[in-house]
């Protein structure tokens, strides 16, 4: 599992695959993907989400904290930057250098496996909308906390410890004596710590949608989450409609969640 992260180019392929083949179908339900459309990806890596809308046609800006992943969407998108079409920035988009350049400038933002890692989740969601033009979307694609592997536990070194489900639910103690009897790195078991502590569940994500002023366009529960195609050679599968219509035990059998908000 670790190598699925490691690979960082096929990863970013892997990436443009599943955004063309299911984010881009969902999101064009409420947004006109295609030239003309201006997009900015936040928390973009290595940008190979950012890169189908720019297949697409799309105009594109990724954000990413990471100076070392921001050079590597660089060097990935070299093409597009060179033609003009895309942009790569290392910056944080509370700085106000950042808002000031790209205040209201977005038909369409993304955050694609983000949300899930970010402090303060109530926080970003209120300043993504400055960024929006009026009547424009975001959209956001999470794991829910408390599905299998809401702990992104997939990336451990131990291959017991990647495919074991649901022990990120355990109290921290408990987990992180887990993951060191595993073998994990410090590193890594701070990282997965992390993720452990700005985990969102289905409910408190839309009621800080709700909180936003937002309103939810659309939402799409996937029982298998579409890029576990790679993760772990699964066909993606919608979840059952009895099960999602029921708030709370959903999050423990929804590995993935899409949303339009605006």
């Amino acid at each position: 599992m670790y190598e699925f992260h490691k690979d960082k180019r096929a990863y970013f392929h892997q990436q443009t695959e599943n955004a063309t083949a299911y984010v881009i179908p969902f999101v064009r339900q409420w947004v006109n993907v295609g030239a003309g459309t201006v997009v900015l990806e936040v928390g973009c890596a290595e940008a190979g989400v950012l890169k189908a809308f720019l297949n697409e046609g799309c105009q594109g800006v990724g954000v990413e904290l990471s100076p070392s992943r921001a050079a590597m969407a660089n060097e990935f998108l070299s093409d597009d930057i060179k033609n003009g079409k895309a942009e790569i920035i290392s910056a944080n988009i509370y700085d106000e250098s950042f808002r000031t350049r790209f205040e209201g400038r977005f038909d369409l933002i993304v955050l694609k496996d983000v949300i899930e890692h970010i402090h303060d989740q109530q926080r970003i969601i209120v300043a993504l909308k400055h960024y929006l033009k009026p009547n424009g979307k975001i959209f956001f694609g999470f794991p829910p906390w408390q599905m299998p592997f809401g702990g992104h536990q997939q990336v451990c070194r131990n291959k017991w410890l990647a495919k074991l489900p649901y022990y990120h639910l355990l109290p921290s103690a408990l987990y992180r004596g887990l993951l060191r009897l595993g073998g994990e790195s410090e590193s890594l078991i701070v990282e997965l710590e992390e993720v452990k502590e700005t985990g969102i569940s289905i409910e408190r994500f839309e009621r800080y949608v709700k909180e936003a002023g937002l309103k939810i366009f659309g939402k799409t529960y996937y029982l298998v989450n579409p890029i576990y195609r790679y993760k772990f050679g699964l066909k993606p599968r919608r979840q059952n409609a009895l099960v999602a219509a029921v708030p709370y035990v959903r999050n423990f059998f929804t590995t993935c969640m899409y949303y339009v908000v605006g």
